[in-house]
């Protein structure tokens, strides 16, 4: 065709005003070409990836919140005597912060549904996150080439606490000032610059004057611009890499079985905002949380007893308490050259923070060291198909945990009738042996689950029938499994341990010896899918045809 001929051919003229529009933007930014490929776009669908669709939604429901509180929160930490409607707080000298909380639980329409609203998605926000780092940790979907995204992950987790912090200590309250002030411990626990930190993040002696303004603005604008970058940056990389999915006949490497974006996943995935909006909606009508107005204003003197700070802070928060002030004649606490080093505070508010987020950051590099796989991965394993990694995963979640339960000791205490010093001594047991003993169970647990679904593939599944033989012999009947499910028992690679090798001048350097006795420690321990050969003969067992048989003819009578 002609350039002539291309140029007289009639334009496209749009019928409808909302069509006419539509067109005029696409032709002048060129929308439609990009839509159209990424509306193509496939993705996978399996009830566990939810988990980040909840940490999306959550955090649109989190900006929308938080512009309607701006509107109405003042981050001054100038004195004041509120006047506002809680008559048991009236004339009390607090901050204006505190009193502009107050004015927006009490006076202003809406509120406290909208604090509530906001708070409540602020837990969500962080819980899916972490659930969802969970996910992508147990069925290994850290893997090549996507452990850039798992470190985007990790930083958006620890940004999501910093976000939750930071707008938990904005109300100015009595619980929210002794979280600053065990922060301000902590810094000041630092050697040599603690001091110094403290001093230019409060401006002055702590509380200071400023502390709640410099908080607002990393609250509402430096961590929500990182987390939308983070968010983007997320986003690409998994449309450049691909989605994951679980596996399945047909399922490998080179494809993704699911639904395009648009229509189908676009739908289903707008709908599923509105339920998640609807049920933080309804959380915050019903169920009350963080009711400041019960704290009273912050005062540096008092510290109310059977406070926690949220879950995803209170871990650290348990580990200052687990930690001993001395050990029979051991201190804690040395002056040193005129520095006092705390090591009572330093060492349990930044050690296992700092353990947990480096194996996080670097498990991807490390367990690709171990096994020298350099492939890419698109399918997921199953966590018992991969009973080490599993292990570990729960291993760390039991030491996470533990320290999180130290954060309520005092509640524990309490609420069960014991001794608040028998329940530190258990926990600080615990923080030790429970994940050694998460470790040992998870994997056996993993192990035993790969015995058993070796068994059903081989020999189907039990049905708790008894039937006679022709010839006298007593067996179960076993129903035969279908392609898909028998797929999904054998379908998956079980690594063998990958003994030391030399290097180019034929000596084994103690790097690759670790790596061989890491590997060992990894693959030892396995269970070998049932092979093509097996799964035959198992089929052609004796007698093994004539009960599916009869069981298929029973399932075809009914």
């Amino acid at each position: 065709m002609s350039a002539t001929s291309t140029a007289n051919a009639p334009a496209f003229v749009a019928k409808t005003k909302g069509g006419r529009i539509t067109d005029f933007v696409d032709q002048r930014v060129g929308g439609s070409g990009i839509l159209r490929e990424f509306g193509r776009k496939v993705f996978p669908d399996h009830w566990s990836f939810m988990f980040g669709e909840v940490a999306l939604y959550s955090f649109v429901i989190l900006l929308l919140s938080g512009t309607f509180l701006t509107f109405f929160f003042d981050p001054s930490m100038a004195e004041t005597h509120y006047d506002g409607s809680y008559t048991p707080l009236k004339n009390v000298e607090m901050s204006v912060a505190y009193s502009s909380s107050l004015d927006i639980s009490f006076d202003v329409r809406g509120g406290l549904f909208m604090r509530q609203v906001h708070h409540w998605a602020a837990l969500l926000f962080v819980a899916s996150v972490s659930v969802h780092m969970l996910r992508v940790f147990f069925t290994g979907a850290f893997r090549k080439p996507r452990e850039l995204n798992w470190v985007v992950g990790g930083v958006l987790l620890i940004l999501s606490m910093a976000a939750g912090f930071t707008g938990y200590s904005l109300p100015d309250d009595l619980l929210s000032g002794n979280g600053l002030r065990i922060i301000d411990g902590v810094i000041k626990s630092i050697p040599v610059i603690g001091t110094y930190i403290s001093f230019f993040l409060f401006g002055g002696e702590f509380p200071g004057t400023v502390i709640i303004s410099r908080l607002y603005m990393l609250h509402i604008l430096l961590v929500p611009a990182l987390i939308l970058l983070m968010i983007v940056i997320h986003l690409f990389m998994v449309v450049v890499h691909k989605h994951t999915q679980y596996p399945g006949p047909g399922r490998n490497d080179g494809n993704v079985v699911g639904y395009p974006l648009g229509p189908v996943y676009a739908a289903k995935a707008g709908g599923f905002f509105f339920i998640v909006f609807g049920v933080v909606a309804l959380m915050a009508a019903f169920f009350t949380i963080n009711p400041i107005w019960n704290y009273g204003p912050y005062d540096p003197s008092p510290v109310s007893a059977g406070t926690q700070p949220d879950w995803y802070i209170g871990w650290v928060d348990g580990a200052l308490r687990l930690m001993p002030g001395v050990i029979g004649d051991f201190h804690f606490e040395y002056v040193i050259f005129g520095q006092v080093l705390t090591l009572n505070v330093l060492l349990p508010a930044l050690v296992p923070a700092g353990l947990v987020f480096t194996v996080l950051f670097m498990y991807p590099w490390i367990e690709r060291w171990i096994t020298k796989d350099d492939r890419e991965h698109h399918v997921l394993d199953r966590p018992r198909n991969a009973p080490t990694r599993t292990a570990i995963g729960m291993a760390g979640f039991t030491f996470y945990c533990v320290m999180w339960a130290a954060a309520s000791s005092d509640l524990i205490a309490t609420h069960f009738h014991v001794a608040l010093n028998d329940v530190t001594y258990w926990l600080r047991a615990l923080f030790f042996i429970g994940p050694i003993i998460a470790f040992i169970v998870t994997k056996r647990v993993a192990l035993a689950l790969q015995r058993k679904d070796r068994e059903i593939a081989l020999h189907g599944r039990e049905t708790g029938r008894i039937v006679r033989l022709p010839h006298g012999e007593f067996i179960e009947v076993h129903a035969p499994l279908d392609d898909y499910k028998r797929y999904k028992l054998v379908g998956f690679e079980s690594p063998v341990p990958l003994p030391a090798v030399p290097n180019e001048h034929g000596v084994v350097t103690r790097k690759e010896k670790r790596r061989a006795a890491l590997s060992r420690f990894f693959f030892e321990d396995r269970v070998a899918p049932a092979s093509p050969a097996e799964l035959e003969a198992a089929h052609g067992h004796h007698g093994q045809h004539e009960v599916e048989s009869a069981e298929a003819q029973k399932t075809l009578s009914h």
